[in-house]
């Protein structure tokens, strides 16, 4: 019989997708010159115009995916459900309408799914940045979905 939740490792050396809506781009910026002695130990990625200045800015290297309205908050959900992506920063502006909005909800809906560590502003992330478990590997249970998906094929066929 299947278990109702598999477990996935986060492994030591993160890899840490940064997003910024356009009116917290330039806080995020600074939150990452702030912490990159602790950045420069994981791997950095993120939205397209966030991921450019962030390295222009900080020296950081950070693999940038198109901008979000172009699809790359989509691009970082699919890189979650591969395991290749394990822990969000997004400074979102809870103040301005995002054109994209369905894109950011479906992004921190998968983040939610997949158990990933998420800060969604400075004070979040300072906490986040600064757990001692950023150093070490951490093992966590996530909802079996293949099981799930077994259950509901056999209520349907009865």
């Amino acid at each position: 019989m299947m278990e109702d939740f598999v477990t996935f490792t986060i492994p030591k050396q993160k890899t840490i997708a940064l997003i910024a809506h356009d009116g917290k781009k330039q806080e995020l910026i600074d939150w990452c010159a702030e912490n990159q002695e602790i950045l420069r130990n994981h791997f950095l990625c993120g939205t397209g115009t966030t991921a450019r200045l962030v390295a222009e800015r900080t020296g950081l290297p950070v693999k940038a995916y198109n901008s979000g309205p172009l699809g790359g908050d989509q691009q970082i959900g699919a890189k979650i459900v591969e395991g290749k992506i394990n822990f969000i920063i997004f400074f979102s502006d809870p103040l301005e309408a995002q054109p994209h909005d369905p894109d950011v909800k479906a992004l921190l809906r998968i983040a939610q799914v997949y158990d990933i560590p998420m800060a969604n502003n400075k004070a979040t992330a300072d906490f986040l940045i600064r757990s001692s478990l950023m150093n070490q590997e951490y093992d966590h249970k996530v909802i079996n979905f293949n099981k799930k998906i077994s259950e509901r094929v056999s209520r349907i066929n009865g």
